[in-house]
Parts: structure tokens; sequence; C-alpha cells
């Protein structure tokens, strides 16, 4: 699903992804209508703008994330600024491309994002992990590790890939395992953590130095 409200640049979104082999189920320019369509479409992954003219892109996630909760948000936004990239991340977006992207790094992040990996304009994906590093030494009201759920050994594997940055197709052939059969552990283990996307799962992989283990 297509979600920018100028029709010229919202057309040409969705005829790029069509011509690339994509089922565009839905386009709209509009957040809440965007919310209300999701729940009947149900997209696998939504392009998103930032700036919408009735509610903001990060509301816009929120409530994508209510009524689809596997959905895979891809923002693309004219804006590169920090804080409006750190709010995407943290409400649950899965990745952020700036505008002035070209037509294959759009492609290949879209293709990526459906995939389940954590995209990001060049420069970007350091500065989220950077906030990230930063709140595990400042926490913002979760403890570090008071009353952790505990995880299988296999989960922590897991995890402690998924906070590398490897995609679930990567890891299953790193771990010999079943592309779903690492879904399966992601899946238990968001539940665990009542967590709600990878986006956060990584964050809190970070926050207990996973990504930097062996």
């Amino acid at each position: 699903m297509v979600v920018d409200d100028h029709p010229m640049w919202r057309q040409g979104v969705a005829r790029d992804l069509t011509e690339a082999g994509y089922e565009v189920v839905a386009t709209t320019g509009e957040g809440r209508q965007a919310v209300r369509i999701a729940g009947a479409a149900r997209p696998d992954v939504v392009v998103l703008d930032l700036q919408l003219p009735d509610i903001s892109g990060v509301e816009v996630i929120r409530g994508l994330a209510a009524v689809v909760p596997e959905v895979r948000i891809l923002m693309l936004s004219a804006s590169g600024e920090e804080q409006s990239v750190l709010d995407a991340v943290k409400a649950g977006a899965t990745g952020y491309l700036v505008k002035s992207a070209g037509q294959q790094e759009f492609l290949e992040a879209v293709r990526r994002t459906a995939a389940g990996d954590a995209v990001f304009t060049p420069g970007l994906a350091g500065l989220v992990l950077g906030e990230y590093r930063r709140l595990a030494v400042h926490p913002g009201g979760r403890a570090a590790d008071d009353g952790a759920p505990q995880l299988t050994e296999r989960e922590t594997e897991v995890l402690r890939l998924v906070a590398k940055g490897l995609s679930y197709k990567q890891i299953a052939a790193r771990l010999g395992l079943s592309h779903r059969t690492v879904q399966n552990h992601v899946q238990n283990t968001l539940g665990k953590l009542h967590l709600h996307n990878r986006v956060e799962l990584t964050r809190y992989a970070i926050e207990r130095g996973l990504d930097s283990s062996d």
C-alpha cells in the first residue's frame, strides 16, 4: 500500500512498484483512510510519507500496527531530520528512506523491507543505532534486565543475529534452520518480551549488548 498526499508522487511510486512485479493493493493520500483501508487490504508492506494532511505519519504507523500487526512500514519522506527518523522508528517503522533516493535504491529498500530487514538511507542507520545505545546507557524508563523473561538458547542465538542486522534468510542459512523456523523463533521472542516488531526487538538486543557478541 502506498500512502502519500501528493497524487503525482503517489501514482509514480505505485507505477514503479507494479512494473517491478509488486501487487499494489491500495493507495491513499490520507492517514486515517490508510488505517481504515489496511484492515481490509492487509498489505505486507506500506510505503508511507511522514507528512500527511490529517494525521502524522507516526500516528499512522501506530494505527497500522493495531489493525495489521505483521505489516512492515517503509517511511519515504522528504525529511531526513534526526528527530523525524527516530520518532518514526520508535513508533514501529521498519525502515526510512528519503525521497531523493533513486528508483533502484527505492525498489531494493522495498524488497528488503518485505524480507524483514531494517532499511535506512545511508547515514541514518548509524543514527538509529547510536540512539539505541544511548538509551541503553540512559534507559528511558525500562530497566535493563530486571525481571527479563527467560529466552531459550536458540531464541537468544536468533536474537543476537537479528541485532547484527541479518535477514531471516541469512539467519536460517547461518543456523541451518528453515526460514519459517526462524520466523517462529522471532515471533515467540516478541511474545515473551511483549514487543511488537523487529525494530523493537533489535533495540532490546542492542540494549543488552547482543549485537557485539560473537
